[in-house]
């Protein structure tokens, strides 16, 4: 496995690569690997000729007061993991690397980085979209490979390579799961025992807003009322919010017809923790057919 630090490397190493016509797949990440990049990973592998992956925590997507400084690191283990995954080359950029001194260009993808995670974390996607844009440029792939579970990030991301039109084609892989339904996180080595327990009330509820909606409830805010009495039962786990939201657009919606997205974000302890379900409705007289959905591509 290679690693490499510099991107003036990574740019020979790909330009390599492209003459003589390998096809490169690439897994961003911010390190604290587990089974969600694994199975990126694995995704990568079997669809490319060559993987690529990245670590580096990105300071522009932490706003101040937020985690960066005590983000979960653990290189050692991520290189062990890596190389498991029989990742080619692991490209590990110093901050400096990625925004030397003088640095003053960022991306916006505006509208849909304005909901959900974007209301409650000013700058966030402006950061994640400039830095994923970046590794774009470095790495040159010919197919990224992002969690369902980031799910507007995943749709911001689609939209900034079509706007910009990055020859890259970006695909999502289903969000993974622990055994008990808590969708796998960096930020779960924040939750003490309790709160571990806890928090697993997320995926009850969404599987709550499913069945409800399969039969037949089409109020949205009857259905995130149902979550939310759902989560009040994990005193542990205090809302930031709940809603649903149109998959093209993440706009909020009234009725849940159609493709709809219901996502949330809470904090438990010191943890922010996200997760999402895609839900397609197909009317049939006065039911609705349910089913999970990926994201749009």
């Amino acid at each position: 496995m290679h690693v490499i630090h510099s991107v003036h490397e990574m740019h020979n190493w790909v330009f390599m690569l492209k003459k003589s016509g390998k096809k490169i797949g690439f897994v961003p990440t911010m390190g604290y690997l587990h089974k969600g990049h694994l199975e990126l990973l694995k995704l990568g592998r079997g669809q490319c000729d060559v993987l690529v992956a990245s670590i580096f925590v990105n300071p522009t997507q932490f706003a101040p007061g937020e985690d960066y400084n005590g983000y979960p690191r653990d290189l050692k283990r991520d290189m062990e993991l890596a190389q498991w995954a029989e990742v080619d080359c692991l490209f590990l950029p110093d901050p400096a690397e990625i925004y030397p001194p003088g640095y003053r260009t960022f991306i916006e993808v505006e509208s849909l980085s304005e909901n959900l995670c974007g209301a409650f974390r000013p700058g966030h996607f402006r950061g994640v979209a400039t830095v994923v844009a970046k590794l774009f440029n470095i790495v040159a792939p010919d197919a990224a490979f992002f969690g369902e579970k980031d799910a507007q990030q995943l749709l911001i991301i689609r939209k900034m390579v079509e706007d910009l039109n990055f020859p890259v084609k970006v695909v999502g892989c289903p969000t993974v799961r622990e055994s008990d339904g808590l969708a796998m996180s960096s930020r779960n080595v924040y939750l003490a025992d309790e709160e571990r327990a806890q928090a697993t009330a997320l995926h009850r509820s969404l599987l709550k807003a499913k069945e409800m909606v399969a039969g037949g409830e089409t109020d949205a805010k009857k259905v995130l009322a149902a979550m939310r009495e759902v989560l009040s039962e994990a005193p542990a786990v205090q809302v930031e919010y709940i809603q649903a939201v149109d998959v093209a657009t993440l706009q909020d919606v009234s009725r849940i017809v159609g493709k709809v997205l219901i996502a949330m974000a809470v904090h438990v302890g010191k943890a922010r923790l996200i997760d999402n379900i895609m839900l397609d409705t197909e009317v049939r007289g006065d039911a609705a057919k349910t089913a999970e959905m990926h994201a749009p591509h």
